[in-house]
């Protein structure tokens, strides 16, 4: 086999095509090219050439939070500007690592950027993770790269799934996990309920239910325009509209597992239940334009951060358990709702910045699984 260092360089320069957002004013958008050069690649780094990538809600909160939770620093960009993370497939362009062969196919966190730099360490059968010095991680769960041809859940002819689920199902999957632990056998409230972090776990939490002898409800909250789309998923016991929280039932006691971070919206359900709410978990920021956000302190409420509790079950599990797990869930989760969404194609930085602000307005097709591509 040809060592991964031999491997002929057809051009030492490669263009980079790279989308970036103004950090204070997130609807204005510019395309830069950063040139790379292959010639000054040190020892285990890779370019990765980015495949496609999935977009949603999801990387409205990155950006959304990009200051708090410091997504900006993952992939930085000129001062007072940054770059949206997104999650994707991508290919092994150069290699300056021995045991990582040119033309290998991974999954991983990506910027929303042609190519990619990163330096390939803690390599395993499975993947490897970026250690360069200059990655600002907040979590290592972020650094990770799945290798394709090892991924038990990765399936070839449904790749649009996975970039559009994958790393919102992750979540789903830890936090379904987390709420068995402490649950008491409140109902349980799914705000912003047709986002596909909601959906996931609410199919988690129904279909596990009878095997933990469990007596909680899972409810959908939502807009009225989705109620019926929600409804149609069978992921929950009920769905509730924004606009009638009196409906839910005063007897009962209920944990809100928050994907909106809408202030004035949890003050509506505290409005509708008073002490019935017993607990607050924020998971998203799905309505970041939100005028009032939720004060964690006065709400009692704790941040759900899910790379935690992905490092916490690797660690207890082992990693090709975690993933065998996973992609089980995963797998009975997407026969499910199969025909609840469709593919759509987005390709050139035009049609990506189109589709980035169609989702930071709140205008994209929720049911869209959206696989971009920058050619």
């Amino acid at each position: 086999m040809t060592s991964a260092h031999s491997n002929p360089i057809v051009s030492s320069v490669i263009s980079s095509t790279q989308i970036w957002l103004n950090q204070d004013h997130l609807n204005e958008t510019k395309v830069v090219e950063v040139s790379l050069n292959a010639e000054e690649l040190g020892d285990d780094e890779l370019i990765l050439e980015t495949d496609n990538f999935g977009f949603s809600a999801n990387n409205i909160t990155y950006a959304a939070l990009g200051f708090k939770m410091g997504y900006w620093g993952f992939f930085p960009a000129e001062e007072g500007y940054g770059i949206v993370p997104v999650w994707g497939f991508a290919t092994v362009k150069l290699s300056r690592h021995p045991d990582i062969q040119e033309g290998e196919k991974v999954f991983g966190y990506l910027p929303m950027a042609s190519h990619l730099v990163i330096k390939a360490g803690k390599v395993a059968p499975h993947g490897f993770s970026d250690i360069h010095e200059n990655r600002k991680s907040i979590s290592p769960v972020y650094d990770q790269y799945l290798r394709c041809s090892a991924d038990p859940g990765y399936d070839a002819n449904r790749e649009a799934w996975q970039l559009n689920f994958r790393p919102l199902y992750m979540t789903s999957f830890v936090l379904d996990d987390y709420v068995a632990e402490l649950s008491k056998g409140e109902s349980l409230l799914l705000s912003s309920a047709s986002s596909k972090t909601a959906l996931g776990t609410a199919q988690l939490l129904i279909d596990q239910k009878e095997q933990r002898s469990a007596t909680y409800k899972v409810i959908g909250l939502t807009s009225p325009s989705n109620v019926e789309m929600v409804k149609a998923t069978g992921c929950y016991d009920d769905v509730v509209s924004y606009n009638e929280l009196e409906k839910l039932d005063k007897t009962d006691t209920f944990w809100l597992l928050d994907f909106a971070a809408n202030g004035t919206l949890i003050n509506n359900i505290t409005h509708a239940i008073g002490d019935k709410l017993s607990k607050v978990s924020l998971i998203g920021a799905t309505d970041w334009e939100a005028q009032e956000k939720p004060n964690p302190k006065l709400l009692d409420a704790e941040i759900f951060f899910a790379p935690s509790r992905v490092k916490l079950r690797q660690k207890e599990w082992g990693h090709d358990v975690f993933l065998k797990k996973y992609a089980s869930a995963w797998q009975r989760f997407a026969q499910k709702v199969d025909n609840t969404f469709f593919e759509q194609t987005h390709v050139g930085t035009d049609n990506i910045i189109a589709l980035y602000k169609e989702t930071l307005n709140g205008n994209a097709d929720t049911k869209a699984l959206n696989v971009v591509s920058f050619k």
